[in-house]
């Protein structure tokens, strides 16, 4: 089986029924794939062939459904850029993926201007903007014959960890329609009609919803921005069932007034995801919603992991802590704990998670190195830090990467470290993740200066939110004269950094 033949299944018994929605802009299944197949079309006009990646840099829109009808088509492979980044981050995620075309959205523009010269594999620079339903319009309605193996690769999605720059994950067809298979198993049936709200881009978590949803029937409803005032405003308009939201948007929908006042009857599923929640936060969420929280843990590189439902959560178990966990081994995800040797360690003790998934990733693009430090035995190490008690509860604990998750977005500390540390006036830097009430968690730099540095916070906080984006600039800087910890071999001791933040705290990774 390949995604293309899976969503025109669909189309066929479902022609007549709303498939997208964004505003105003409503599209059945028949008019969503009509746009997939000529924008399939105009690709394949561009020379595009089996295999070829696209970039493409958007908000959640009608054209962001276009791309994800077009690509399964056409069988080219969509790399996501992500609006959040700088232009470096634009420029390495398309030169090692080789990407001959980038789609953009007008509006961002600005973040890719001079790119091309710099990338000798981009061909063409597809924009949307007023000419681009003209151009759509223009293209064959035909259904391209294109033969498709389940093995071809479909999407390629970047991650990172604390070293180098980010790495793109490659996943097939096959693999990418399991994770969304195993991603839906213990939510409530997806009918044919239900609506499922994606605040989050497609381009992140919430994408793993989109196909499963198409292919029960299902309408995907686009927010291209989130706000707590529109989101309970949609839910109540468009009878939405299912929707993926982070702990800080949870948290904020809660604590607005309105949530209680609002018709939130049609919800049967909010999935909370990519970062921790406080008990107190969902337990209150409990008494807005009702038994329609889940949790779900995973990562780009392996996933889903483990997924827990409200009668899972909210419940109370001998020898385990359900609020406290992020959820349970779903059937058909294996999961270990393993130890520095990568040895299987018994039921309780703390180690790194290891995981094995029908949808795990297939590689590191073009990075043998990192793919083979990643997976071992056929098993993705996650770099987490946690334990499984002996009831099946899974905890995160710590993170052994550093990883610093703030507001749902993963922040990899180098990269703020690679740009601060390029002033001229910082001896070393180092950051790191301390607690934070609205975020979660957020990035703390700690610069060594010389006694007559006149640097302070705003310079660096502009220096990263200039190169990086404003939501990687860390909300605190410190600075000082003595030369940070290290280790015998040189490395900055980061946990010695991170420990007065969270003193106190049982977590070493806070939720909002």
């Amino acid at each position: 089986m390949n995604v293309r033949d899976l969503m025109a299944q669909s189309v066929r018994y479902n022609r007549d029924r709303l498939a997208i929605v964004h505003g105003e802009r409503r599209m059945t299944f028949a008019q969503a794939w009509d746009r997939g197949v000529r924008l399939a079309n105009g690709l394949r006009q561009l020379g595009l062939q089996s295999g070829d990646r696209v970039a493409v840099l958007e908000d959640n829109c009608i054209e962001a459904a276009d791309l994800f009808q077009a690509g399964a088509i056409a069988n080219v492979v969509r790399v996501p850029l992500y609006p959040r980044n700088g232009r470096d981050a634009h420029l390495h995620m398309m030169k090692h993926t080789n990407c001959r075309v980038l789609i953009i959205s007008e509006h961002y523009l600005g973040e890719v201007e001079g790119l091309k010269d710099e990338l000798p594999d981009l061909e063409h620079i597809l924009v949307r903007d007023s000419t681009y339903e003209g151009w759509l319009a223009g293209q064959s309605n035909e259904m391209p014959d294109i033969n498709i193996s389940p093995d071809d690769f479909f999407i390629i999605r970047h991650t990172g960890g604390t070293t180098g720059q980010a790495k793109a994950v490659g996943y097939t067809h096959k693999g990418w329609l399991a994770a969304g298979r195993d991603w839906f198993y213990i939510f409530p049936q997806v009918l044919p009609g239900d609506a499922c709200l994606h605040v989050g881009p497609i381009s992140h978590g919430s994408g793993y919803q989109y196909l499963p949803v198409w292919l029960a029937g299902g309408c995907n409803v686009m927010v291209d921005h989130f706000s707590v005032e529109d989101t309970l405003e949609i839910i109540e308009k468009e009878r939405i069932g299912f929707t993926q939201w982070v702990s800080t948007m949870l948290r904020a929908i809660i604590l607005h007034p309105a949530s209680k006042s609002r018709d939130l009857s049609s919800l049967k599923c909010i999935l909370i995801g990519a970062a921790p929640v406080q008990d107190s936060t969902i337990l209150a969420a409990r008494e807005v919603f009702g038994d329609v929280l889940y949790q779900g843990y995973g990562q780009t590189e392996v996933l889903p992991i483990a997924f827990m439902g409200p009668q899972q959560w909210f419940t109370e178990v001998e020898g385990s802590s359900p609020l406290r966990a992020c959820g349970m081994p779903l059937p058909y995800a294996q999961i270990q704990i393993w130890d520095e040797d990568n040895q299987q360690l018994p039921v309780g003790e703390i180690g790194e998670i290891v995981a094995k998934t029908d949808g795990q990733m297939s590689c590191f693009w073009n990075n043998p190195e990192a793919t083979a430090e990643r997976i071992v035995d056929g098993w993705i190490k996650t770099g987490d830090i946690g334990r499984i008690d002996r009831n099946g509860y899974v905890y995160l604990i710590d993170r052994g990467d550093d990883m610093i998750i703030s507001g749902g977005y993963n922040i990899y500390p180098s990269e703020l470290e690679n740009i601060i540390a390029g002033h001229p006036q910082v001896i070393e830097v180092a950051v790191v993740g301390i607690p934070h009430e609205k975020w979660g968690e957020t990035p703390c730099a700690i610069c060594v200066v010389k006694d007559e540095s006149d640097l302070n916070e705003a310079d660096i906080q502009q220096m990263v939110g200039t190169a990086l984006g404003s939501y990687k600039k860390p909300s605190m800087v410190q600075f000082q004269t003595v030369a940070l910890p290290k280790s015998p071999v040189g490395k900055i001791k980061r946990k010695d950094l991170r420990e007065p933040f969270w003193r106190g705290i049982d977590r070493r990774i806070a939720g909002s």
